[in-house]
């Protein structure tokens, strides 16, 4: 198949991530042009990376390729990012280091063994809920409710108050309404500056509280810097969960024959998971900016250049991955690069393959029939990948 070298406004389109196929734009830019440059428009001018391993040797120099201008390209009139340089995701080091070490021991393997009886517990009361109902959106319904409960838990959220910011973030996060989508924000954000305040009073095992009140580089974190994190946390504890599950959900759907073989031998479950953080690549694309001059596959970068990170494009790249367009729950190895690589490795990664594990599981336990009632409806993004809503009755066998 011949391809026209692809132009700026289609790569950054969001109709073509979420109804055309920008893997066949990154297939033909993989071969010709892996690294590409895309003149200034509504965006400022940037470098396409797509090859695997050019993608991750980026994520793994933060010396020459830093966060801290952001991670998302924006339109020069909206200025810097305001995280910029001030949140776990939008720092380099040694500034990432020390506020990733402030929030790390709720990462943990012991921490994570910890919460899988009560993630266990949330996922069958969800899924009851599901069958009760007749028909769900498997997305807000399902996919997203695990993850917020945990992170919620994690942040210090009493009980009472997580099926109202459950309501907000779905909002906030699963809906296409820009004005809805800013209400819900700021509401979530405002939730958050008291339960701050709260914390700074009274400390709690919980990871406002050590935000609120733990030194970094001797001083403790300013009050926005505090709400920074907590919004950081919060979306990366919540939607990169819920984006892969429900992309999982709906690549078995379609093959149905995979789900036989889960059902058949649960022990593919935990390369399963690596397979759909593979195949779905919640998080499309991410920016780095340059702070030095560098050669890239014999593209030379100056500093200040801005690196569009194509994350879908590394995870299918045929150098690294045996057919890497088909969908395979027993691939190994599996290298992906869902969740990043380098100082900016997910710290939460270890908890999203056990909410992600455990889902999976408890709905081959259940012993339920998942069926799809309706077109699935993909996000309009060049930032994340994933869907908006998946229709879907679940059954009992």
């Amino acid at each position: 198949m011949t391809l026209a070298v692809p132009a700026p406004e289609v790569l950054i389109d969001p109709e073509l991530h979420a109804t055309g196929d920008p893997h066949a734009l990154w297939r033909w830019m993989r071969a010709h042009q892996p690294v590409y440059w895309h003149d200034p428009g509504a965006l400022p001018g940037f470098w396409s990376v797509t090859r695997y391993d050019d993608v991750r040797a980026v994520c793994r120099d933060p010396g020459t390729f830093s966060s801290e201008q952001g991670i998302v390209l924006r339109p020069e009139s909206h200025g810097k990012d305001p995280g910029g340089g001030r949140t776990l995701a939008l720092t380099d080091p040694p500034r990432h280091r020390q506020l990733r070490a402030v929030v790390a021991d709720w990462f943990t393997t012991r921490s994570v063994r910890s919460l899988e009886d009560s993630m266990r517990g949330v996922v069958r009361s969800v899924i009851a809920r599901a069958v009760e109902a007749g028909g769900c959106d498997f997305v807000t319904d399902v996919a997203a409710r695990l993850p917020l409960y945990v992170i919620c838990h994690l942040m210090g959220v009493p009980e009472e108050d997580r099926e109202k910011l459950f309501q907000l973030a779905s909002v906030a996060f699963g809906t296409a309404d820009p004005v809805a989508q800013s209400a819900a924000h700021q509401e979530i954000m405002q939730y958050f500056v008291e339960l701050m305040y709260q914390r700074m009073e009274e400390p709690a095992d919980d990871l406002v509280s050590a935000l609120a009140n733990s030194p970094v580089d001797g001083e403790l974190l300013p009050e926005d810097d505090i709400l920074l994190n907590c919004d950081n946390l919060l979306v990366g504890g919540t939607e990169n969960v819920r984006l892969a599950t429900s992309g999982g959900m709906l690549a078995l759907l379609e093959r149905p024959e995979q789900w036989q073989r889960l059902a058949a031998d649960p022990g593919l479950l935990p390369t399963a998971v690596e397979e759909i953080l593979r195949w779905t690549s919640s998080a499309n694309v991410v920016m780095r900016v340059a702070t030095a001059p560098t050669v890239i596959e014999g593209r030379r970068i100056e500093a200040g250049d801005r690196l569009m990170l194509w994350i879908p494009s590394a995870n299918r790249d045929e150098r690294v991955f045996t057919d890497p367009d088909r969908f395979d729950p027993a691939r190994r190895p599996n290298r992906h690069l869902a969740l990043g690589a380098g100082e900016h490795f997910c710290l939460g990664s270890l908890l999203a393959r056990t909410e992600m594990r455990v889902l999976f599981r408890e709905l081959l336990d259940m012993a339920v029939r998942v069926e799809q009632t309706g077109p699935a409806v993909p996000v309009r993004s060049i930032v994340v990948n994933g869907l908006e809503s998946l229709p879907v009755r679940i059954v009992p066998r």
